[in-house]
């Protein structure tokens, strides 16, 4: 352990199985993204178990590096915020809507997500699930990896979107602006997504995990399987099949 760093930092990077840099750079930026996704789990958990949700640093710092769980985007982009800034990166909050299954958009501070300025700015988030693996520059360099082709696109109305490619066509996953948030600004859709029937994280229990080769997915019904574009169902029969799958795949015990 470096003598200059916080034990809490290097804990989390232990988590990672990373060591911190001399200096932020980009290609430690982009190490510490896609280990991230391979590491700490997308999961709405607590939300089934009755337990709430605290958004403060020490809460999120016990429950994902000390009890090795994972979160949704206000835990998970929140707590890397921290771990980033606290390494010297440049980073800053930021909102964004979420493309809705009507093809409009969700309201503001629906999803948080960040900007890390480098060279240039860059969008940096492990709390969408499935998306990309890497930071994306807003200049709208196209990237891909295995989980697809992404770019980000400044619209007229001077919004930015984060959009995938499917085919020949671009389709807008979320859209921002880089206007800087403070965590309190989130704390209603955080409530509003822990409580009301509305919210699809109240429906469903989820956990999902990054792999090399692509994804697992447990819901309540199945295990997906997701490898080089390919994907596999396992359907789940009992409650101790869906508990048993969740320590093996995943390390969590309830």
């Amino acid at each position: 352990m470096r003598a200059n760093v916080n034990p809490d930092v290097q804990a989390y990077l232990d988590l990672l199985d990373l060591t911190a840099p001399p200096k932020p750079t980009l290609s430690f930026l982009e190490r510490l993204h896609e280990r991230h996704l391979l590491r700490v789990p997308f999961e709405n958990l607590n939300i089934h178990l009755g337990r709430p949700i605290r958004l403060d640093i020490p809460s999120l710092f016990e429950k994902i590096v000390r009890q090795k769980r994972g979160g949704f985007c206000y835990e998970l982009n929140h707590l890397f915020h921290w771990l980033l800034q606290s390494l010297g990166y440049d980073s800053i909050l930021i909102s964004a809507r979420v493309r809705t299954d009507q093809g409009g958009f969700s309201p503001e501070f629906d999803h948080l997500a960040l900007i890390v300025t480098l060279d240039e700015p860059y969008l940096v988030d492990v709390g969408f699930g499935n998306a990309f693996r890497r930071p994306l520059p807003i200049s709208g360099e196209v990237r891909e990896d295995i989980g697809g082709v992404y770019r980000v696109r400044r619209l007229e109305s001077g919004e930015y979107a984060m959009q995938r490619q499917s085919g020949e066509n671009w389709s807008d996953a979320y859209r921002f602006t880089l206007v800087p948030r403070s965590i309190e600004e989130f704390l209603d859709m955080c409530r509003y997504h822990q409580t009301s029937p509305d919210s699809h994280f109240t429906r469903n229990r989820l956990c999902s995990l990054a792999t090399r080769s692509g994804r697992l997915t447990l819901t309540d019904t199945a295990l997906k399987v997701t490898e080089n574009g390919e994907q596999r169902t396992h359907p789940v029969a009992s409650e101790e099949e869906w508990s048993r799958l969740l320590a093996e795949h995943f390390g969590i015990r309830l």
